[in-house]
């Protein structure tokens, strides 16, 4: 579950981003004070240091991917690799029940 402070740093991060404007923890941490949010002093430092190394239009544009890759590096579900794999299999489990289902229909009427 996320804090507020975290959710308002990471509108301030986008915010800064959309204006073009250099990210910052000073800057985040500006945006989260005039928003009268109250927040952990380290997270806008955190999120700084993340932008530094990452692309944030990147992460906008892989929402889905990003998250899955977050959760699976901290221990929290499958990785990006997984992911889709599962969705794959949960697929085709549906079209094979639905078709086994359509099969018992045919039969059923070929009694009626």
């Amino acid at each position: 579950m996320s804090s507020s402070g975290e959710v308002a740093c990471t509108y301030a991060t986008l915010i800064l981003h959309d204006d073009g404007i250099p990210i910052t923890a000073d800057k985040i941490s500006t945006l989260v004070k005039k928003a009268n949010v109250q927040c952990e002093s380290y997270w806008p430092g955190l999120f700084a240091k993340f932008v530094e190394r990452k692309n944030v239009e990147d992460l906008i544009t892989n929402v889905g991917a990003t998250a899955v890759a977050v959760s699976a590096s901290t221990g929290g579900g499958a990785t990006a690799v997984e992911a889709p794999a599962a969705e794959e299999k949960k697929k085709k489990k549906k079209e094979e029940e639905k078709e086994e289902s359509d099969d018992d229909d045919m039969i059923m009427n070929l009694f009626d």
